[in-house]
This record gives C-alpha cells, sequence and structure tokens, in this order.
C-alpha cells in the first residue's frame, strides 16, 4: 500500500478560478475583519485557520478560459476599490457599444433593438487568464497557501462526510509503474473542501453520484470554442460586443457566436475574441464545435472582422448551462461546491464569472461561521444554500431557469421560451417550472435515421487555408498544449470494445467529431469488426471535458493527468 503524507489544514479549496480565489480571498478578509474586532473588544476568540488552495495548471491562469464579457458586479461586491487598485485589474475594455445580428447561410441582419440579455453597457471585456491570475496574486498577499500544479485525484471520505483531497501521484509511466521520479501524492485533510474545480470537476461528479446530489433536471452542457485574434485597427474597437444567432448552428441545436472588442497591442493593432457556444445536447452526431466556428468565420458578416489579422491563441471549456433546476445540492457534511462546479451559470446572458466570485464569497462566509462554531456538519454548512437563496445571485438564476432546455423542442420554441423568461421569469408561474430534461448526450440520434436512413455521413468539405480557417491540430498547438507523454491516459475508456462495434453503427464514432481538439482518432486496425480501433492522443486534451459528458454510452471518464499538464492559456 503506498505511503501517503497527510497535512492538515481548516479549509481545503480545490481550483483556482475565479470561484476557488473569490472563496481564498474573501475568507482571509472576513478572518482579518473578525480579529480585528476580537482585538477591539477585547473579547472573543481570534481565528487562526490554516487554508490552502490547489490548481492543477501549472500557474494558475493556464487553464482559465472563458468569452469573457464579466458583469462588474461580482467584484465590486469582493474588492469594492477594484477599479482604482495596483496593480491595476486587467480588464481589456468596458464595452461601449453592443448588438445582435441573425445570420443565414449567405447573409444576415442586425437586430433592430439588441435583446435584454444581451445588453452589455456597464459591462468589461475580460481575458479570464489574466483577471485569474491577478487574484491569484490578491489572495497570496493575504497569506493564501497556494500550490499549482497539484491535481486533486480523488476526494477522502468517511462514509457521506467528505474530510479531504487525495493529490494525484507523479512520475507513473503509461503502464502504470512507478518511473524513477515517482511521488505519491499526499493527503489535504480539510475540516471544510470547498470543490471549485470548474464544469464537470471529476471529484465532484463522483461526489455528486455517490451522494445523489443531483437537481430536478440533469445538468446540460454546451462547449465554447473560441480564438483571439490581433487585427488590423479599425477592424474591431475594444469595448465593441457583437452576438449571433442561427448561422451555422441548424434549428435544432442550441448555441451561438460572438466577437468581442479587446485591447490594443504594442504595434498598434486590436484584439478581439471569437467564438461560438454549442449545446452539447445536439441531435447531430457529427456535430463539432471547432469545425462550426471555422465555418462561422467564412460568413461574409464575419470575415471582415478578421480580414488582415492573424489568430493567437486557441481555446476550448464546457459550461454548464442547465440554470437553477439543474444545480446539484450543493452543500453537505464537510463540503461545499462553487461557481462552474455548482453549476452556477446564466446561459441567457452567456455570462458566470459575476456568479461564480459571488457564489466564493457567500462560501467563504459560511466557512468563518463553521470555524467559529467548530461544527462542518450538512447542518452548518447548509447555511450557504440559505444565504444563497436570499442572494441576488439567486433572483437573477430564477429568471433564467429552464432558457436552455426551452430548445429540445427547437430554436423557434426556445426563443419564445426565452421571451416568457425575460418578462415573466421572476414571477409567479406565468414561466413554466416544468420543461423537464433528459442528459444531453440522449438528444443524439444515431446516424442512420438522422441522414435520411443514407447510413454514414459525408460532410462537405470545408478548406482549412492556415489563415482564416485552421485544422483541428493547428489549433491545439495555439492553445499551448502540453502533456508528460508517458504517464497513464486520463480519458479512461470503461468498454473500449464499443467503440469499433456498436459505436460505429449506431453513432458512426462521433468522438472525432465532438471533441475540440483532435484527440480521438478512428484508424485502421486488421481483425476488429469494422477494420477501424480507437486511438486517444490524451496529450492533445485541453481538458474541456465535452467527452466526458456527450459520450452517448456514457464510458469515457475524464480524471486529472499529471499535475501542470494541459493548454496554457493566454489571453483567454
Amino acid at each position: 500500500m503506498t505511503e501517503r503524507d497527510v497535512m492538515e489544514f481548516d479549509v481545503v479549496v480545490v481550483g483556482g478560478g475565479p470561484a476557488g480565489l473569490a472563496t481564498a480571498i474573501h475568507l482571509a478578509n472576513l478572518i482579518e475583519g473578525h480579529n480585528a474586532a476580537v482585538e477591539k473588544a477585547g473579547a472573543g476568540t481570534p481565528l487562526k485557520p490554516e487554508i490552502c488552495l490547489i490548481e492543477k495548471a501549472a500557474e494558475l491562469g493556464n487553464h482559465s478560459i472563458s468569452g469573457a464579457v464579466m458583469d462588474p458586479k461580482g467584484l465590486d461586491a469582493l474588492l469594492p476599490g477594484w477599479r482604482t487598485m495596483e496593480p491595476k485589474c486587467p480588464v481589456e475594455a468596458e464595452v461601449h457599444d453592443d448588438y445582435a445580428m441573425w445570420l443565414t447561410a449567405t447573409g444576415g441582419m442586425r437586430f433592430p433593438i439588441t435583446p435584454p440579455p444581451l445588453k452589455n453597457h456597464g459591462n468589461f471585456v475580460v481575458s479570464l487568464n489574466k483577471l485569474v491570475k491577478w487574484l491569484g496574486a490578491i489572495a497570496e498577499q493575504k497569506g493564501i497557501q497556494i500550490f499549482p500544479g497539484f491535481p486533486g485525484a480523488k476526494l477522502v471520505r468517511d462514509g457521506n462526510k467528505v474530510i479531504g483531497v487525495q493529490l494525484g501521484d507523479s512520475g507513473v509511466d503509461k503502464h502504470g509503474a512507478q518511473k524513477g521520479n515517482f511521488q505519491a501524492g499526499g493527503i489535504l485533510q480539510g475540516k471544510l473542501v470547498v470543490l471549485a474545480e470548474g464544469s464537470r470537476g471529476s471529484m465532484t461528479k463522483q461526489l455528486v453520484a455517490d451522494l445523489k446530489l443531483d437537481g430536478q433536471n440533469p445538468q446540460v452542457y454546451g462547449i465554447g470554442v473560441k480564438e483571439v485574434w490581433e487585427v488590423p485597427k479599425g477592424n474591431c474597437a475594444p469595448g465593441l460586443v457583437v452576438h449571433t444567432m442561427g448561422y451555422p448552428l441548424d434549428s435544432h441545436t442550441f448555441g451561438g457566436g460572438w466577437i468581442y472588442g479587446m485591447g490594443e497591442t504594442e504595434g498598434g493593432k486590436n484584439l478581439l475574441s471569437i467564438g461560438l457556444v454549442v449545446g452539447l445536447d445536439s441531435r447531430d452526431p457529427t456535430m463539432d464545435a471547432h469545425r462550426q466556428l471555422q465555418r462561422m468565420k467564412l460568413h461574409p458578416k464575419i470575415a471582415p472582422f478578421l480580414r488582415g489579422g492573424k489568430m493567437l491563441h486557441y481555446g476550448a471549456k464546457s459550461l454548464p448551462e442547465g440554470g437553477l433546476y439543474s444545480m446539484p445540492k450543493n452543500f453537505g457534511d464537510g463540503f461545499v461546491l462553487v461557481g462552474d462546479s455548482a453549476g452556477l451559470m446564466n446561459s441567457m446572458r452567456l455570462k458566470g464569472i459575476h456568479l461564480a466570485l459571488r457564489s466564493g464569497m457567500l462560501a467563504a462566509a459560511t466557512a468563518v461561521q463553521c470555524l467559529q462554531k467548530g461544527d462542518f456538519s450538512a447542518a452548518a454548512t447548509g447555511a450557504y444554500w440559505q444565504s444563497m437563496q436570499a442572494d441576488w445571485m439567486h433572483d437573477e438564476l430564477r429568471k433564467c431557469r429552464n432558457f436552455h432546455q426551452g430548445f429540445h423542442k427547437g430554436r423557434l420554441a426556445g426563443l419564445i421560451n426565452g421571451a416568457f423568461a425575460q418578462f415573466f421569469g421572476g414571477k409567479g408561474t406565468l414561466w413554466s417550472d416544468n420543461l423537464k430534461s433528459n442528459a444531453g448526450h440522449t438528444y443524439m440520434q444515431k446516424v442512420g435515421p438522422y441522414f435520411g436512413g443514407k447510413g454514414k455521413p459525408q460532410l462537405d468539405k470545408l478548406a482549412e487555408d492556415g489563415v482564416l480557417t485552421f485544422d483541428k491540430l493547428t489549433s491545439v498547438y495555439s492553445s499551448g498544449t502540453l502533456h508528460e507523454e508517458d504517464q497513464p491516459c486520463h480519458l479512461v475508456v470503461t468498454q473500449p470494445d464499443l467503440c469499433s462495434t456498436r459505436c460505429v453503427e449506431e453513432f458512426g464514432n462521433p468522438c472525432q467529431h465532438f471533441c475540440p481538439a483532435a484527440v480521438y482518432e478512428m484508424e485502421p486496425k486488421a481483425g476488429s469488426k469494422h477494420g477501424i480501433d480507437l486511438k486517444i492522443n490524451a496529450s492533445n486534451c485541453v481538458h474541456c471535458k465535452t467527452c466526458d459528458i456527450m459520450d452517448p454510452y456514457q464510458v469515457i471518464n475524464w480524471v486529472t493527468p499529471e499535475g501542470g499538464g494541459g493548454p496554457n492559456y493566454t489571453n483567454l
């Protein structure tokens, strides 16, 4: 049995994104305030908890990616003076103009009015990876112990009680044997574990399944694929926000695109963010978000934004879009869930940073109460959910409840449902609370029926010219993704025989399409039923979790790879 070092902490935060860092920062602030009050009163007990935060990326921010237009509401609450702090908060631009476009295959039109959820005046275009690095520096200044490059492998539990986190081992070869540099992952014991793993976190996923924490509806997801471009000045002004609907997606697929004007480069050019969100409950077994983004860039209404520019960065991320009734129970004995791990995203507004920050603050307030009482039971951590229900974030989530589910009957039904959500979403039962849904992968149709009984699909040819459009391997290179090659595969296919038998016949091996990083490849192999076999290029993985979510048989299990591996996002 492997011996593991044990380190004791009061609070262990898993994940160095906005939710995890907000938890750490606000917890430090509250403790400082409590101790100052105790000293001033000359009575009471000061708090001196040990707090640590672990992050699987080599550096904070390396795995952080979002659209992103940030509603400042969350940051205003966490750090009220952030606009004048030094060093300055790295926002790219304040939004000064926004509009929405409806795209057809050959043209499109600008909406006469911007739909209210897509109005962004007063918000800020940001690079999430820069914002996370800035928040991380603040947390470190406040004495939080931050350990980048240390992935959590599994939760340590005593029955239903979470009592710590076991870190991943390092120095294990692809066959599972220990190499000369083997190091067993230690155990971080914690009285309270704050799970801020992001979307479809591996430990959160297991905990929700084991303790049956699921919400009324299963969580449904989207995938966002994104590029950052450097373009000539005048193509896209900093602070311009454009959202698109329609093309390149069909009427049964949830999603839409964006173009955000970022800052200026030292060379006098502009940066812009362009991306596309695609629902991971698509009917189409060949749905490929990366491919759809390349098609979108060829559109005559979109291409002018990019003309004369060059693509700098690429990334992909899954998004928890199920809303209020798809959120899991977010507290229990020794744990709370925050940010994307708790399903906190407004899919109507395509925003989640402000909700992640606010959830971290509420988790921190609950942690202080637990520390004062010495009670970390479910009865004590339940104060987190109670405070959320009384907070503005719950009001916002209520207004967009069931937004994504409304599109399961098609785009028109979804837009009508969304209109009801906007005008009646927070009031009574004028907007249905009964839009039941299934897990996203169950909506995928089989290849034969979907393509009119013609068997395997023939995809239209898409020219990848290396200037405006790119193949997946070029995009992965632009993500900075790097993994240690000689390590166990972190994409665990529990029934690999399905890939070359049933999956070929029923769904045409959709993993080779829906993965935005060319991880899954069907290669010729003599002796298999269809002459092909699955090849997993795990070193390409950008940690979006799409395969774990969308696999129609649910036999792909994404687990954390060796610490420090994965994408190296810059300005994303």
